[in-house]
């Protein structure tokens, strides 16, 4: 990235092109000056102005614009600022988009038009829920005032429920939620409870809202079980994310009609590794292996490394019941006792999984490497191979450590290619984030009853390169290598945006207060490596983890889409997801786009394919988000035992209401109220990320060891907090 000046912003041109603007008519020459005018609301232009905009140059249609700004002045869609020169008419301008509503009244409307924020206060909001689309009129701008706006028409309801619990009167039932999205109770009639009883915890719909009442009505319509047991919690937290954790029975009987027989015209058609040292290696409780090794000397410094994964594109067509199902869910959700598949039992722990001393199908990256881990050839097929042996994390990296010579001889090779393949990457500029994880140990009721640091070792690094390396060269094939430097046909690409210029110099500018130097000049490689340097500089030291936690934040989200931007965290100019397609529904497309393009198909429709793509976006988010209130809820189940417990910890956050504090070991992460800082008044400073005395200068900053007592434990809320020691 290289280092640039700030400039001031440049208006929204409209995307109407010179060859294209002879062909308006009047109407479409209006439609693009008002989309000018409204996606740069307070720019000011004169008719030539607009006409440059607008990539006009003819004399006739220039002087057609100047009509038009006369009209649309006319009727109030511009404001005449002087003469000639007009600006857009904010007051009474009618715009569509989503409602976001949100528990501290700071509703919102997020404009379809440019994206931005319109606030909406509950007064005007007609009562929409969060994410309904709507209609509003925008309210005329104060000078130095934020742009406002009333709801005036509710165009389609959110499919929202929400999960809560029931207080009961004595007509009527009260519904209370801890739902952010929802800032008031719900009335729930006595002859619509469903069966619910005063310890329920219950899913519930709005049923009616009139403008005139405060408090809306609904009706249960799913009693979860009993509040505080943990099926229950489980289940309200799958429920809140709207994740169904049952598989429509038409699903799960298409699924076990399906049969893994190899038959003779499959083998005629795939490579038969079946002969082939090949094994699997995964955590010591996985059920779904979808992916397994194969290693094979091939002589002369030359070595065969197979990356097999399981097949589910020959078990799961398109259209399908399995195949919808699997679509809405995107992904398997893990949640901390529990996994909720994407795809039914009979598939994801039978039929695709490469499990031992069976018969699977797979598609396969076979690549041929040198003795320096670099790919010599490659080529992508389908596959039928036959696991030697189910091997753990642990049982690998025995073996690379020399206690086991258990498969010895696939695995130590395919360690020493590995470890060249992870310096090269991180020489080549990867990011070295490095991510402490605990697993909860629970008993058979599900209720957490010890803490244990889930290490990761060269085993977890030999997978891990090898999966890197597998969905690089499959992205490389169809993005690269196949397109012959012509427009490459449509394909699923992981990628990952680079940080933008004004977090990586808040993060140098930040660091630079401890000493520390991080280069934003030059490219994207120098900047990831002075990143690095950064990261490793910081180990061991008191500001360790503060520097972590802001370099983390400082990175974009990685997503799907068929425009490839490359991934940045990775160093990688291609790249995509392949190795997963039991979990992942976007590594399901890859394999089905492969099939497509080798047999000689023509590209896909992108439209159709972007949208996919930010649908499994989405809903990888979503799990993402259900998977840590998951965790959140065993961390405060955890530490309800420990209630007035002394612990050490560092301060992970810091808000204006108070400290978030992260204690060692178990990693639970609870909140100092900033009204537990009684020995002086604590202002926020955002800048430096610290909470700061006003009397004593005190300081209580981002990163800072801390000693904190146990003083709440709310498993309602998923809430921790803790007194100052």
């Amino acid at each position: 990235m290289t280092k640039t000046s700030r400039k001031k912003s440049t208006p929204k041109k409209n995307p109407t092109k010179r060859s294209g603007a002879k062909r308006l008519n009047l109407d479409e020459l209006t439609r693009a000056v008002v989309k000018l005018f409204a996606a740069n609301p307070t720019h000011t232009w004169n008719y030539k102005q607009v006409s440059k905009q607008l990539d006009i140059t003819e004399q006739p249609m220039r002087q057609t614009i100047s009509r038009i700004l006369e009209v649309l002045e006319m009727d109030d869609t511009l404001i005449r600022v002087k003469p000639g020169t007009y600006r857009y008419n904010l007051s009474g301008a009618l715009l569509f988009g989503t409602f976001e509503r949100r528990s501290n009244g700071r509703n919102a409307l997020i404009s379809d038009e440019d994206g931005k924020s319109i606030f909406i206060a509950e007064r005007n909001s007609m009562h929409a829920l969060n994410g309904d689309r709507v209609q509003a009129r925008l309210f005329a701008k104060r000078q130095g005032g934020e742009l406002e706006g009333e709801v005036i028409n509710i165009i389609e309801r959110s499919k929202h429920t929400f999960v809560g619990r029931l207080e009961f009167k004595k007509d009527w039932a009260i519904f209370i939620t801890e739902d952010r999205t929802l800032s008031t109770d719900i009335l729930i009639p006595l002859s619509e409870l469903n069966g619910a009883q005063r310890d329920s915890k219950v899913e519930v719909a709005i049923t009616e809202w009139p403008s005139s009442d405060k408090i809306p009505t609904g009706r249960v319509l799913k009693v979860l079980g009993k509040a505080g047991d943990n099926d229950t919690e489980m289940r309200a937290i799958l429920t809140e994310y709207n994740i169904d954790y049952g598989y429509p029975q038409a699903a799960i009987d298409e699924a076990e009609q399906l049969s893994g027989e190899i038959t003779q015209e499959q083998l005629a058609q795939r490579e038969d590794f079946r002969e082939v040292p090949t094994l699997t290696i995964d955590p010591a409780d996985a059920k779904d292996f979808d992916d397994a090794l194969s290693y094979r000397d091939l002589g002369d410094g030359r070595h065969e490394v197979g990356v097999h994964i399981a097949d589910v594109s020959y078990f799961v067509t398109e259209g399908s019941k399995i195949d919808e199902e699997a679509y809405a869910r995107g992904t398997s959700v893990y949640l901390v006792d529990r996994t909720i598949p994407m795809l039914p039992e009979a598939l994801c722990n039978n039929l695709c999984s490469l499990r031992p001393n069976e018969d699977k199908y797979a598609y396969s990256c076979i690549l041929t490497l040198d003795n320096a881990a670099h790919v010599q050839q490659y080529r992508i097929c389908r596959t039928v191979i036959r696991s030697d042996q189910r091997m753990t994390y642990e049982e690998a990296q025995d073996v690379i450590e020399g206690r086991s010579d258990t498969q010895q001889a696939i695995i130590q090779p395919l360690f020493e290619l590995s470890q060249q393949l992870r310096k090269r990457r991180f020489d080549e500029g990867a990011i070295k984030f490095q991510s402490q994880e605990v697993r909860f140990v629970l008993d058979p009721k599900g209720r957490p009853t010890g803490v244990e640091e889930v290490i990761d070792n060269e085993s977890h690094h030999l997978i891990e390169e090898f999966m890197l390396l597998a969905n690089r060269t499959v992205a490389e094939d169809i993005g690269l290598v196949r397109a012959k430097g012509k427009k490459a046909k449509n394909f699923v690409y992981r990628v990952h945006a680079q940080p933008s210029e004004e977090k990586l110099m808040a993060l140098a500018s930040f660091a630079g207060k401890f000493g520390y130097k991080v280069n934003l000049s030059g490219e994207n490689r120098q900047v990831s490596r002075s990143f690095n340097k950064l990261l490793d500089s910081v180990q061991g030291k008191r500001e360790e983890s503060l520097i972590e936690t802001l370099a983390i934040r400082s990175m974009t989200r990685a997503e799907y889409s068929p425009d490839n931007i490359g991934h940045y965290g990775l160093s990688f100019a291609y790249y995509t997801h392949f190795t997963s397609p039991i979990r992942r529904y976007p590594d399901l497309m890859v394999h089905r786009l492969l099939t497509r393009y080798y047999a000689g198909g023509r590209s896909v429709t992108k439209g159709k394919l972007e949208e996919q793509c930010q649908h499994c976006s989405e809903q990888e988010q979503i799990a993402t988000q259900a998977e840590r209130d998951s965790i959140k809820y065993k961390q405060v189940e955890y530490m309800k035992a420990r209630m007035g417990q002394v612990f050490d910890g560092v301060i992970s956050g810091v808000a204006e209401w108070g400290l978030y504090v992260e204690l060692k070991g178990s990693h639970c992460e609870g909140l100092i109220p900033i009204r537990k800082l009684e020995d002086d008044y604590f202002e926020y400073d955002e800048k430096n990320y610290r909470l700061r005395g006003r009397r004593t200068g005190k300081r209580y900053n981002l990163g800072d060891p801390i000693t904190v007592r146990v003083a709440r434990a709310d498993l309602e809320q998923r809430q921790l907090d803790f007194d100052l020691v």
